[in-house]
């Protein structure tokens, strides 16, 4: 089997974790070809993937497990909250694992923000990715911290692929 890393994001509503994810997917699959997945927490089970009156809905709105499966994509639709070994198990095969949130996960992880830090993050970055808009001196960060670029996704992936946890 091949090595599998993982690493996750963490930051504020609208810090950049999203886009920052998209760059850093995109350069590793596209730049690359590593095989890449992504788990996104969904704190407030805002995110809604299927429709109302389809067939998969209606399999899915009785409890069940259910996957559905096309010549493009398979969606697996699940009633259950899963661990992260579990979820990993659904993947399969990939070089790096993305997640964002998810903060209680024992794996490294990148603190994303713009405008202000939050110190309630700082016990669970290992890395922390701002721009500009952030003046360091105005904080009193864990020496542990190593400072990465928001806007360069090379330096990011360079972090990830130094201290991404082997899964």
């Amino acid at each position: 089997m091949k090595k599998r890393l993982a690493v996750a994001f963490t930051g504020p509503s609208n810090s950049g974790k999203t886009t920052l994810i998209l760059k850093v997917a995109r350069k590793l699959i596209h730049e690359r070809n590593l095989e890449v997945a992504i788990i996104k927490h969904d704190p407030g089970d805002k995110a809604r993937f299927d429709v109302a009156g389809k067939d998969s809905y209606k399999f899915s709105d009785t409890g069940a497990e259910v996957i559905v499966t096309s010549p493009t994509r398979t969606t697996y639709f699940s009633q259950r909250q899963k661990e992260l070994d579990e979820m990993i198990k659904l993947f399969n095969d990939f070089d790096i694992l993305l997640v964002e949130g998810l903060k209680n996960l024992p794996l490294p992880r990148i603190g994303i923000f713009r405008d202000e830090l939050d110190s309630d993050y700082f016990d669970y970055m290992d890395a922390l990715a701002i721009d500009e808009s952030i003046d360091l001196k105005q904080y009193d960060l864990p020496k542990k911290v190593k400072i990465l670029d928001l806007n360069n996704c090379e330096d990011v992936i360079s972090w990830i692929l130094k201290n991404a946890k082997e899964v």
